[in-house]
This record gives structure tokens, sequence and C-alpha cells, in this order.
């Protein structure tokens, strides 16, 4: 009796642990399959659609054109190059921009005379979208590569300017009484308390502008470009192929949906480092 009683009471101890994990992973695969079924369901009304010839085949090409376009695209090369352009303007215009609005958002946050000084002028600057600098950045950039850059750097400033100086002006007071008490020096404060305690907002700040970017990247590609996701999607509307549009579509969409997948894990990842440490 004892020994029965015993097992019983200790497997499911251990047991209990693996069923937690299982189902957990079930509600993943749950919330999964449901969020699948609008997809699907768009998917099935435009096969239908195609089907009974609501619209015009030369404007909207089945699903199985669009796939047959995206190998296509993908085994010449073509895809794989207009992506990696696209992609190195995200990675310079993200490093200008987070580094504008990291300065930025750090010298305000930190410095009462820099806030009076330069906050106004950021709150008006906020308030212009992207395509309202095009004109200007036109005339003293004209339109090669400067210019998307510098359009699509705009577009990264804004969110990591706000998410810095919100992360460093919230910092809890007793922690900076700490730094006084201890004498910390202002490089000390600076890298010891500061920076630790606005790391989740900076890294918060930094995903939201690589997400800005990568909306600004297909906005300036089709408005001036010559390589790129979104002149791919431009050629395609110009030789009435509008399944390479479609597919235009869909790599932006699972690009951005990988990126910000990415991004939150890490935030997730910095989040549990965090708390962890307290």
């Amino acid at each position: 009796m004892s020994e029965i009683t015993s097992s019983v009471l200790i497997r499911p101890a251990g047991a209990g642990r693996w069923f937690a994990v299982l189902g957990n992973l079930t509600h993943r695969l749950g919330l999964s399959a449901v969020g699948l079924i609008l997809p699907l369901a768009v998917l099935g009304l435009w096969q239908y659609a195609v089907n009974h010839e609501w619209v015009a085949i030369q404007l909207l090409p089945p699903p199985e054109l669009v796939w047959q376009s995206l190998r296509e695209l993908w085994d010449a090369g073509d895809l794989t190059r207009n992506l990696a352009v696209s992609l190195t303007r995200i990675g310079w215009s993200v490093l200008i921009g987070s580094s504008i609005g990291w300065l930025l958002g750090f010298l305000m946050g930190l410095s009462r005379t820099a806030r009076d000084f330069l906050y106004p002028s950021f709150e008006v600057f906020t308030q212009f979208p992207v395509v309202g600098w095009i004109p200007i950045l036109i005339i003293f950039l004209g339109i090669d590569e400067g210019l998307k850059i510098a359009a699509i750097s705009i577009a990264v400033v804004v969110p990591v300017t706000v998410a810095t100086f919100k992360g460093i002006v919230n910092i809890p007071s007793a922690l900076l009484e700490v730094a006084k008490v201890y004498r910390f020096s202002h490089s000390q404060v600076l890298l010891r308390v500061v920076l630790p305690a606005a790391l989740p907002a900076l890294f918060s700040g930094f995903r939201q502008g690589i997400m800005q970017a990568w909306l600004a990247l297909v906005f300036v590609e089709l408005l001036a470009s010559s390589e790129g996701i979104g002149y791919l999607m431009v050629w395609g509307r110009q030789l009435m192929q509008l399944d390479l549009v479609f597919v235009g579509l869909l790599v932006i969409g699972l690009v951005g949906v990988a990126l910000d997948v990415s991004l939150r894990y890490l935030e997730s990842r910095l989040q549990s480092w965090r708390h962890a440490a307290h």
C-alpha cells in the first residue's frame, strides 16, 4: 500500500510538469489554428472569385499563378536580389535613424536644458509624415539611394526618440537617489543606473523603429526606385502582370511578420532577463 501510494504521489509531480508543457503547446497551436481561419477564408474566396470570373484575370490573378511566379522569381534570383537590396536599405536606415533617436532621447531625458531647447521642435517634427519630407529630400538628395535611406531614417527617428525619452524620464527616482548616496560619477550613473533601467524602453523603441522602417521602405520604393521589393511591384503593374504585385505583397507581409516575431521574442527574453536580475 505504501509503495503504491508513494509511486502515485511522486509520479504526478514530474508528470504534471510535462502535462503543463503539453497543455501550453496545445493551447498555442490552437490559437495559431484559429489565426489561420481568416487567411484561409480569404484564400478560398479568392479562388472562388477566380473560378466564377467575378473579376477579370488580368486584375485578379489566380492563387496558383501567384505561387508559380513566386517560385520562378526565387529560382531566377530576382526575388532574393531585390529583397537583399530592400533589407540593406533597412539596415542602413535603422542604424542611422536609431543612432539619431537614441542621441536625442538621451539628451532630452538627461538634460532639462536640452529638453526645453529640443522638445518643442521635435514635437513639430513628429507631425510630418514621411511623404511630407519627400519633396524637400528630392531637392537636396535627388532620387538616388540617399533619398531612400534618408526618408526611411526619418521614419525610424521618431519612435526611437520617444521611447528612449520616456524610458529615461520614467526611471524610478529611488535608483537615482541610491546613485547619489554612493557618489556615482556621471558616467557611472549613465552606465550602471540609467542604461539598465531604460534598456527595455530602448529596445521597444528600436523594435517600433524597425517596423516603421519596413512600412516606409515599401512607400519609398514604390515612389522612386530601380531595385527592391517595391520596385518589383511597380514593374509588375507597368507590365500589367499583377501576379508580380501579389508576390510583392506576399513577401512584404511575410518578412514584416518574421521581423516582428523575432523582435518580440528578443524583447520577451530581455524582459525575462531583467526580472531574473532583480
